[in-house]
């Protein structure tokens, strides 16, 4: 056991507390109790004592004749009270009569001593017996009666029964403290089993998945919060796999997508270089091919630094009163030459309005640029790709048809992801909707997908205008 861990603390520091609290419970009880009985036997003694005085002083008044043996009598009469004894001494702490005419020299040699007391002050004292080491309680007062023996008269009770009393109260309470003492380690192991452990599984996971082992799960079936905590814990864990399968497929597919450009500039480079005589042709159709090549991996590049931007919350938006149906146009124009060239119709319905929206005009060109790109890009040879527009009094919106292969309804939810791509077989980073919707978002627009498998997709974007 870990000095530093909750079960240590719990055990050495709530066990021992709840403990000592138990024990001076327990003892405070004992105090008590063992008070309040003692209060009771001398309250009992005072009034045993105050009832024979009030005899023995009626005696007095009614005759000054043999006052001691009117005395003895009274004690000798005195009703066994509480369990309580007589004693009638003379000046010398000789017994002269007992309430139980029973001779207790041997049993109380103790008496005379209270004589003595008696003579100082009445007192009250708690005396143990040698002979079954019991207890009593003694109560000794003198007699201020002039002719008469008795000097002094001592109150004997036992305290065994009261002792009892108390021994079995406190047996009582001991059993329930530990009896709750009991339930609270129960308590306890239950807390620690469905806490603790599972608090230490999770520590477990948290360490394996950061060496790096993703597949680690935990597999035991908690309650409570921590069962939804383990859950978001075997959740994370796939997340952080499902990303880091995506980043390495990002990875491999922006090599491949450097590498096609580049493997093109190198041959055609070599190429006219190696030509000795310069052909005109093949240097024109070289160098177009080595532009549109560097155009491509300029556009890849400027891509992968505004998705570096993003990540890193430097992407910035240069923001002012513009035309978005002229940005859309540009782009229309920018794609109707690529569609024709591999046997595909891009059809643009134009409207007269001029939809005015606050935003970057570079960006928002980027949008329609990349949208209309995938809708080309993922449609197949004699599909039409279809671009409307409507603008109501508050916002404008823009769709882009394609009848091309469609988006999966487990894929489509996440098409807007970093690194994610339906067909890893297509060109494209994977980052390029990510950017898209990360810009709209930007403007506070809206974009979102209508697909059907095999039959083709609809994107919608909106844009608030500007008022």
């Amino acid at each position: 056991m870990k000095f530093k861990s909750i079960t240590y603390k719990w055990v050495f520091n709530f066990i021992g507390l709840i403990t000592l609290i138990l024990v001076i419970i327990d003892l405070i009880i004992y105090v008590a109790i063992n008070q309040y009985f003692n209060n009771y036997a001398k309250e009992s003694i005072k009034l045993n004592s105050a009832i024979l005085n009030n005899a023995i002083n009626s005696v007095v008044k009614d005759t000054q004749d043999d006052i001691t043996n009117k005395i003895k009598n009274l004690i000798e009469n005195f009703t066994d009270y509480d369990n309580i004894i007589v004693v009638g001494l003379n000046y010398d702490g000789e017994i002269l009569t007992t309430s139980n005419k029973m001779p207790i020299e041997k049993e109380y040699p103790f008496l005379k001593d209270c004589a003595i007391e008696a003579f100082k002050e009445a007192n009250f004292k708690k005396i143990k017996l040698k002979n079954n080491k019991d207890y009593v309680l003694t109560y000794s007062i003198k007699l201020p009666i002039v002719k008469n023996e008795i000097s002094t008269i001592v109150y004997i009770s036992s305290l065994k029964k009261i002792e009892l009393i108390i021994r079995n109260i406190m047996i009582v309470t001991i059993f329930l403290s530990l009896l709750i003492l009991i339930l609270i380690i129960i308590s306890g192991m239950f807390f620690i089993k469905n806490f603790v452990n599972p608090v230490r599984e999770v520590n477990l996971a948290i360490k394996e998945i950061a060496r790096g082992n993703l597949k680690y799960k935990i597999k035991k079936n908690y309650h409570y919060e921590i069962k939804d905590l383990c859950n978001s814990i075997n959740f994370m864990a796939n997340e952080i796999s499902n990303s880091e399968y995506l980043k390495n497929e990002f990875i491999s597919s922006v090599s491949h997508e450097l590498r096609t450009p580049l493997t093109a500039i190198q041959g055609w480079s070599e190429t006219i270089l190696n030509t000795k005589e310069k052909n005109k042709e093949i240097l024109n159709k070289g160098m177009k091919i080595i532009y549109k090549e560097v155009l491509r991996l300029a556009e890849m590049v400027e891509e992968l630094l505004d998705f570096s931007k993003i990540q890193n919350g430097h992407f910035i938006l240069k923001k002012e009163k513009m035309d978005i149906f002229a940005e859309l146009e540009e782009a229309v124009l920018m794609y109707s030459d690529i569609a024709l060239k591999e046997g595909k119709t891009l059809t643009y319905n134009e409207q007269k309005a001029i939809p005015v929206i606050f935003g970057d005009k570079n960006r928002i060109r980027q949008v329609f640029i990349n949208i209309i790109d995938n809708a080309v890009k993922y449609s197949e040879p004699g599909s039409n790709i279809t671009i409307n527009t409507s603008v109501t009094d508050k916002k404008v919106k823009i769709s882009v048809k394609d009848t091309g292969c469609g988006i999966s309804k487990k894929d489509l939810s996440h098409i807007t992801e970093k690194f994610f791509k339906a067909q890893p077989t297509k060109k494209g980073s994977g980052i390029g909707l990510s950017i898209v919707k990360e810009i709209i978002e930007k403007h506070n627009g809206t974009i979102t997908f209508e697909s059907v498998l095999e039959k083709g997709t609809t994107v919608n974007v909106e844009f608030n205008l500007y008022n």
